[in-house]
């Protein structure tokens, strides 16, 4: 009988809260967040437990990327296959991490931000560090194993790795709502730190950071807030602030160069040429004028960044500079979460010690447990040969007259005789008391012929011996908290001896950089900007000796100060702002820089109706005309803001703004149209309106016609202005009214 489907009501909100948990707690345990006792995500953990089933270990030939990611995400990780090779590239970058857990065969990317070659093309390998420190004693049951994503293998819950990788390695990951950031840490001073633990388990976070000084980043550099690097272990979150090395060279002639031969490890990648550009940045808005020239003379050996400065630059003041204008000091977040005992949790310096330790313990217990059953095996084995060689004749006999195994085990294991022919009687009564274990029984019945020869009877002796001495080394350090103490200390001694390396970041205090900039001398320059965009200042005199080409050749010619800003007004109703300083300031016929590259002007979606000088806008009103005919005045005090862009005014639908113009009282106003009607009033006539508002009509347009400009004249005054080719004398045209249709140019 088929059974009726069920139908749950549920709130809908509920459903969706319980799913998304969910989903979150799947990212952050299965994704995201590595693991406190290997310091591994799960895809670096799969990654490296395939590598070492295909057998690519650090003295066998490398093996095709494209293998790797393959046969782990078939078996392991059914994920994108970018993921799992991006996981393996990171691994395999001495610039990323403390200690490579991979050995990369190929292009493995740059420092400077180059991706890795295809997975195609590259091979890898695991490293000696990996086999040795992260996959050992895999075959003595130190780990859980657990069924991987379609239960056809088994997969490691965790690696038994034997240095604290999480500090050694750190660790980047975006989980939902949390994030990790642990950075890497010097393996000599991290093994120190966890003996120094495993010496005295009530050891503070300040005693442990007289063996971890701080963070050490593969890219060296300076660490400059040493007194906060306590709050930030014993937390486990804080700001690291971390500076590049700058070196000051002597060159001939006097001339000095800084060099900076190391970076902040945020500025991996891409950060290097973003911060050459900021150095050009610098030079270009004449921040500085001491930099001659910038190269990039990094290579294999290192980096080698060269700022090459002219004669009696101030090379400690520009050091500065750079610090405090660039990347070059950075800052690295600390937030050390990791997944403990199967939850998220944010972990101090001492925390992850004590977890790494329990795990250390964990991991010595259940080898030493595997070795002492299989050393108390071989000693039962190794017993029962001893005492089966002292009574060699009578197990011969017994196997000679045995009809089948069956009977000849019996009669070694329980002194069974039945079934069994003897010589004698005294031979069938000392077989009836033999009392071998049903391991020996085997090893008996195993046994080869040249175990009797005399040597080989003392070899068997010896090595029981061994056998017996190995069994009360295992019960010992079982059984003794200082034993087994003691052998994982000397384990973290020759890891240290054969992988430790000095320290890469220097650890101090050091003061805030401090950078005067020169004060620039205040000076009238003419701004001037051509039809297609290109924006330079220029010296007054040097305006004046070429007024007639600059004025005919530029669109806007505006006077300023060189220490003000320029006002943009667009047919969208916006106003952007423009420091003076950022323009290029030189010769007539230099061609500048596009308007779009200092302000947030966009020459695609907008076009430029007016420029104005800010400063000569504070004491000005000015005039709005928009295509569908609305005016106002507006003060200029309401556009001094410190937005690079505001709204200038606002337009009715489908409206954009013609033009923007410095009006007074006793002019006259004269609007014009795209089919030519002309209209001319009173200034007095517009009202003054915030810029927040439409304004009033100010000529009544024909239909498809539409307002294009607005000119400006005193009264008494002559004015002209060219419509098509012909030219129109304004103060001959009627003095009309506002919000009238105008006279059409004949």
């Amino acid at each position: 009988m088929d059974s009726e489907a069920q139908i749950i009501r549920t709130e809908y909100s509920d459903l969706m809260k319980k799913s998304y948990i969910d989903y979150a707690m799947s990212v952050i345990i299965s994704r995201a967040l590595p693991d406190v006792r290997d310091g591994l995500k799960p895809v670096q953990r799969r990654t490296l437990y395939d590598m070492y089933e295909l057998g690519i270990r650090w003295d066998k030939p490398y093996r095709k990327c494209a293998r790797i990611v393959g046969d782990t995400m078939g078996k392991y990780h059914p994920h994108g296959d970018s993921s799992i090779y991006e996981a393996l590239v990171v691994m395999a970058q001495d610039f990323k991490k403390g200690q490579v857990l991979v050995d990369g065969h190929g292009n493995f990317g740059s420092i400077e931000g180059d991706g890795a070659a295809a997975m195609r093309y590259t091979e890898a390998r695991l490293t000696k560090f990996t086999q040795e420190v992260c996959l050992s004693d895999l075959d003595k049951d130190v780990i859980d194993f657990g069924p991987n994503f379609d239960e056809t293998e088994k997969e490691p819950l965790v690696l038994p790795v034997r240095v604290p990788n999480l500090l050694v390695n750190g660790a980047e990951g975006i989980a939902v709502g949390m994030a990790t950031s642990i950075p890497t840490h010097n393996l000599s001073e991290v093994i120190d730190a966890v003996k120094a633990y495993m010496k005295n388990d009530a050891i503070s976070t300040r005693q442990l950071m007289k063996y971890i000084k701080g963070p050490d980043f593969p890219t060296g550099g300076i660490v400059v807030n040493k007194d906060d690097l306590l709050n930030i272990y014993e937390t486990g979150q804080g700001k690291i602030k971390i500076r590049g090395k700058v070196e000051v060279e002597e060159l001939k002639g006097g001339k000095k160069q800084l060099v900076i031969t190391e970076i902040p490890y945020t500025m991996i990648g891409t950060g290097i040429g973003k911060f050459l550009n900021d150095v050009a940045g610098l030079v270009e808005s004449r921040k500085t004028t001491d930099i001659v020239d910038i190269s990039n003379q990094s290579s294999k050996e290192g980096i080698r960044i060269v700022l090459e400065l002219k004669k009696g630059a101030d090379a400690e003041n520009l050091k500065n500079m750079l610090y405090k204008k660039t990347r070059l000091e950075d800052t690295f977040g600390v937030n050390m979460l990791a997944v403990a005992n199967g939850r998220p949790e944010t972990l101090g310096l001492k925390q992850i010690i004590e977890h790494h330790v329990d795990f250390q313990f964990e991991l010595a217990t259940r080898k030493y447990t595997t070795l002492l059953a299989k050393e108390k095996e071989k000693s039962e084995v190794q017993e029962g040969l001893i005492k089966a060689c002292d009574v060699i004749d009578l197990i011969i006999e017994i196997l000679r007259g045995s009809k089948s195994v069956k009977d000849a085990r019996a009669c070694l294991v329980n002194g069974v005789t039945d079934n069994i022919k003897f010589k004698s009687s005294i031979s069938k009564k000392m077989a009836a008391m033999l009392r071998f274990t049903e391991r020996q029984a085997t090893a008996i019945l195993e046994m080869r012929l040249y175990r009797l020869i005399g040597l080989e009877i003392e070899a068997l002796q010896k090595e029981h011996e061994e056998t017996l001495e190995n069994i009360a080394r295992y019960e010992d350090i079982l059984n003794n908290y200082e034993s087994m103490a003691g052998v994982i200390m000397e384990e973290l001694d020759s890891y240290k001896k054969e992988y430790g390396r000095k320290r890469r970041t220097v650890i101090e205090n050091a003061e805030e950089a401090v950078f005067e900039e020169k004060k620039i001398e205040e000076q009238e320059v003419v701004f001037l900007m051509d039809r297609f965009g290109y924006a330079r200042t220029v010296d007054t005199a040097v305006y004046e000796r070429n007024r007639e080409a600059a004025d005919s050749e530029n669109r806007y010619v505006v006077h300023c100060m060189n220490t003000g800003r320029l006002c943009l007004f667009t047919d969208t109703g916006r106003m952007h702002q423009v420091k003076i300083q950022d323009l290029p300031h030189g010769k007539f016929r230099d061609k500048g820089t596009p308007i779009d590259n200092v302000s947030n002007y966009s020459s695609t979606g907008e076009q430029i109706v007016a420029v104005f000088d800010s400063e000569q806008m504070r004491f000005a009103r000015l005039l709005f005309a928009t295509a569908q005919g609305m005016i106002k005045k507006v003060d200029g005090t309401e556009f001094q803001v410190s937005k690079r862009t505001t709204a200038a005014t606002k337009l009715q639908e489908g409206d954009s703004l013609a033009a923007v113009k410095v009006i007074s009282e006793n002019q006259n106003v004269v609007l014009r149209t795209r089919n030519g009607y002309f209209l001319r009033f009173p200034a007095e006539d517009v009202p003054v309106k915030k810029k927040a508002a439409v304004g009033v009509r100010g000529i009544r347009l024909q239909k498809k016609d539409e307002l294009e400009e607005a000119y400006l004249f005193e009264e008494g005054t002559e004015a002209k202005a060219m419509f098509g080719e012909k030219e129109v004398t304004l103060n001959r045209l009627k003095l009309a009214r506002r919000d009238g249709t105008g006279t059409k140019s004949r």
